[in-house]
């Protein structure tokens, strides 16, 4: 009998043990925690809406973040994505100026055909005569040219993403260690249609032959440019899906998707003809090329979780049958520019490369320069300097040696600081 006391007393306090322990945990299970966090809020708009906005010429103002670039004559053309685009003199490359701001609600890419800028805006195509950069014009709008962003268009409804700052406070459990949570991420030619700028290797909008040539994620869309300051829209073509980036190249356009490359021959300008796709692991790709090789930067990344980080060399002398010869890893490439024998590769936040690419199949071993020191992401081998940007900066070199690149000027980007 004493025995089964014993036994029961013990219990009780074991009892009593985790009933505190309980109660402790209780009032600490649980903490209210505020966090704030980037995500792609989506907005929607009607089309008439959008057609109200302001756009046009303004007064030069702070670059607050970079996009795609464009350089024709001595101006540099930097877009700001979804706001508009920034007009740099850039005669000096050693003191570039920031003159004047176009607004352009919605755009993410431009083209230049003999001093009219061909821009999105969202669902339509703007062009602006800017032969006096001090005082644009616009002077078309082409409507409903850009349907993939339409959700209603009975209604005239569209929709688009907007990059937001977002907070929240919630409970969450603590059982005494660190609180963990995902933060939302979001996701120079000229010929007979007339003297073109040139863009970089990121680029979705391109010019030949008197035709305007556009992607988005799935297709090819074609606006008849010989008429230069009225873009007449033709036709898309559906390319598949992740479709990145558009090159131009004499009479063929190299077109960059996430699982391969697209070669179609323009030598009738309105009517592209596919003549092979290359594929690859699922990557983002830009890519270049010259009259016997194509170079495409592969690169893993929030857009491109399964992706590699490698350079790859084409042999498209049949460009028809595109032959894989040589890859060569990198540390995250991303946009890439040829001029002559030389190629620069910008590898993010690890910097830039160049290599000289006689022997193709000895790139690693025919590496000129890498520079550390700054973030690039894309760039232009402009006719006066080597124009790179980053995602703070924008800067300029002297490559007539480009085995030694010679800093010229960088502008800094003044970025929103959105939390």
């Amino acid at each position: 009998m004493k025995q089964r006391l014993l036994i029961s007393k013990n219990w009780s306090q074991v009892l009593t043990f985790f009933l505190l322990v309980l109660g402790y945990s209780s009032c600490n299970d649980q903490v209210e925690s505020t966090y704030t966090y980037h995500a792609m809020v989506p907005v929607s708009m009607e089309a008439s809406t959008l057609r109200s906005m302001p756009v046009g010429q303004m007064a030069p103002r702070e670059i607050s973040e970079t996009g795609k670039i464009y350089i024709f004559g001595d101006f540099l053309f930097v877009n700001e994505p979804h706001e508009g685009i920034h007009i740099i003199n850039n005669t000096n490359p050693s003191n570039p100026q920031n003159i004047s701001f176009i607004e352009v609600p919605g755009t993410v890419d431009l083209a230049i055909n003999d001093n009219i800028l061909y821009a999105d805006s969202y669902i339509d195509l703007l062009a602006f005569d800017i032969s006096n950069p001090y005082n644009v014009k616009m002077v078309k709008r082409v409507e409903d040219v850009f349907m993939n962003y339409y959700t209603n268009p009975e209604v005239g409804t569209f929709m688009y993403f907007k990059d937001s700052v977002m907070t929240s406070t919630e409970p969450r459990r603590n059982w005494g260690g660190p609180i963990f949570w995902l933060e939302t991420a979001a996701f120079s030619n000229a010929d007979a249609g007339g003297s073109y700028g040139q863009g970089g290797s990121m680029a979705r909008f391109t010019l030949s032959s008197g035709y305007l040539y556009t992607v988005d994620d799935y297709d090819l869309r074609l606006f008849d440019v010989s008429e230069k300051s009225s873009p007449e829209f033709v036709k898309q073509i559906n390319l598949g899906w992740g479709i990145e980036t558009i090159f131009p190249f004499k009479d063929k356009l190299f077109i960059g998707s996430n699982t391969g490359m697209h070669i179609y021959d323009v030598s009738t300008p309105s009517e592209p003809e596919m003549l092979s796709v290359y594929s690859h692991f699922t990557s983002c790709d830009p890519v270049v090329a010259n009259d016997d090789y194509a170079f495409v930067t592969l690169r893993s990344g929030t857009f491109c979780r399964q992706g590699m980080n490698v350079l790859e060399v084409l042999d498209i002398k049949d460009p028809s049958d595109p032959k894989l010869l040589k890859s060569y890893e990198m540390k995250n490439p991303h946009g890439l520019g040829l001029s002559g024998y030389n190629l620069f590769v910008c590898e993010g936040e690890y910097g830039l490369k160049s290599f000289k690419v006689q022997d193709v199949m000895n790139l690693d071993k025919n590496q000129m320069q890498h520079l550390e020191n700054i973030n690039a992401i894309d760039l232009i081998p402009g006719p006066k300097s080597l124009i790179v940007i980053g995602n703070d900066v924008i800067c300029q070199y002297d490559y007539s040696n480009p085995g030694q690149l010679k800093l010229l000027s960088c502008m800094q980007i003044e970025k929103q600081q959105l939390y």
